[in-house]
C-alpha cells in the first residue's frame, strides 16, 4: 500500500502558517500590496541555468506548450508598469530537475518590488524581514569582488582565466570540464566561497560581474562594470536574489536573445521571448528594485531543520 501520510508533522505545518502570517503582517505595516498572478504561462524564461516544468497542449491549450512559472517576476513587472505601486506575492513556483534536502520541484516563493529603491535600500528591507522572522541578528554586505578577495585571494574582475581555472581545480576535480570565466567563477563560488560564507551569519553579496546581471541594471564600481544585483546567504544557505531592475526593453531583449544563443550552444531548447514583458518595459517600468526569497528555506532556518522535505506537507516523492 502506498504511504499516504504527509511528510510534515503538525508542528511544521503550524510553523509555516505562523511564518506566512508574519510575512503578511510585515508588508501590511509598510503599505505593500499583496497580488496574485498566474502560475501557468504561455512563455517561459530564457535563462540557461533554469529549466521550467512544461504543460503540453490539452483541450484548452490546443497544440501550445504552457510553462509553470519559475518566478512571478515577469507578470509582476507588468503590474508595476501599469501603476500598481509597491507589491508582493507569496506563490508556488516550479523548476525542473531540482529535488533534494534544499530543493523541491514545487516550492513557495516570496517576491516583492519597491519603486524608488535601489538594491542597497532593498537589502536593508530584506534584512529587516529576515530578522523579523528569525530574530534580531547582525548582518553585513560585501561586494562580489571583496567577497572573492577575502575568501579566496582572487580578484574576479582582474585575474586571468588560467588563474581562475587553477584555483577552481585546487578546490574540486573537474576532469576535462572547460568553459568561460563565469563557469570557473561559479565553481569557485560553490566550492570555496560558499563554505566561507557558512561562518558569516547573515551576509549580502552585491554588484556581480556584468555577464551575470540577468535582469539587473549595469553600473560602474572602481572602473569596472557591475550588475546591480544581490544575493543573501544565511549561514551559507542562499536565501534571496534581488535586482535593481533593468527598465530598458532593448537591452533586455538583447539579453534574452543572448540567453537563447547560450541554450543553443549547450544543446538546450530555445525559449520564446516574453513579448508582453518587453512591451511593459517599453511602456515604462518605474525605477525599482525587486527580490525573490525562498520561503521554504526561510522556514528551514526558523525551525532549525536540515531537510526541506520535513517541512513540506507532501514533498515531490510523496505526491
Amino acid at each position: 500500500m502506498a504511504d499516504w501520510r504527509p511528510g510534515a508533522l503538525p508542528a511544521a505545518l503550524q510553523a509555516r502558517a505562523s511564518l506566512l502570517a508574519a510575512i503578511r503582517a510585515f508588508f501590511a505595516d509598510r503599505g505593500v500590496l499583496e497580488v496574485e498572478t498566474p502560475l501557468l504561462c504561455s512563455r517561459g524564461i530564457t535563462d540557461p541555468a533554469i529549466e521550467p516544468l512544461l504543460v503540453n497542449g490539452g483541450l484548452s491549450l490546443g497544440a501550445a506548450t504552457g510553462y509553470l512559472q519559475t518566478s512571478p517576476e515577469y507578470a509582476m513587472k507588468r503590474l508595476l508598469a501599469a501603476g500598481s505601486g509597491p507589491i508582493y506575492q507569496i506563490c508556488k513556483a516550479f523548476r525542473d530537475g531540482e529535488a533534494g534536502t534544499r530543493h523541491n520541484p514545487e516550492f513557495t516563493l516570496l517576491e516583492w518590488y519597491r519603486p524608488g529603491m535601489d538594491h542597497h535600500q532593498l537589502m536593508a528591507e530584506v534584512a529587516a524581514l529576515v530578522c523579523n522572522c528569525l530574530g534580531e541578528r547582525p548582518w553585513r554586505a560585501l561586494s562580489y569582488r571583496e567577497l572573492f578577495r577575502r575568501s579566496t585571494g582572487i580578484d574576479p574582475f582582474v585575474d586571468s582565466l588560467p588563474i581562475l581555472q587553477a584555483a577552481a581545480r585546487a578546490c574540486v576535480d573537474v576532469g576535462t570540464l572547460d568553459g568561460d570565466r563565469d563557469l570557473w567563477l561559479d565553481l569557485l563560488l560553490t566550492h570555496a566561497v560558499e563554505p566561507w560564507l557558512a561562518g558569516q551569519g547573515l551576509c549580502f553579496v552585491y554588484d556581480y560581474p556584468p555577464s551575470q546581471a540577468a535582469l539587473a541594471r549595469l553600473g560602474e564600481r572602481d572602473g569596472h562594470a557591475v550588475g546591480e544585483r544581490f544575493e543573501l546567504y544565511v549561514d551559507g544557505l542562499e536565501l534571496a536574489n534581488g535586482y535593481h531592475e533593468l527598465g530598458d526593453a532593448t537591452e533586455q531583449r538583447a539579453r534574452f536573445e543572448a540567453d537563447n544563443r547560450q541554450r543553443l550552444d549547450r544543446g538546450l531548447p530555445q525559449r520564446p521571448l516574453d513579448e508582453a514583458l518587453l512591451a511593459a518595459l517599453a511602456a515604462g517600468l518605474p525605477d525599482c528594485s525587486g527580490v525573490a526569497l525562498g520561503v521554504d528555506r526561510l522556514l528551514l532556518l526558523a525551525t532549525g531543520e536540515t531537510d526541506l522535505r520535513s517541512l513540506l506537507a507532501f514533498a515531490w516523492d510523496r505526491c
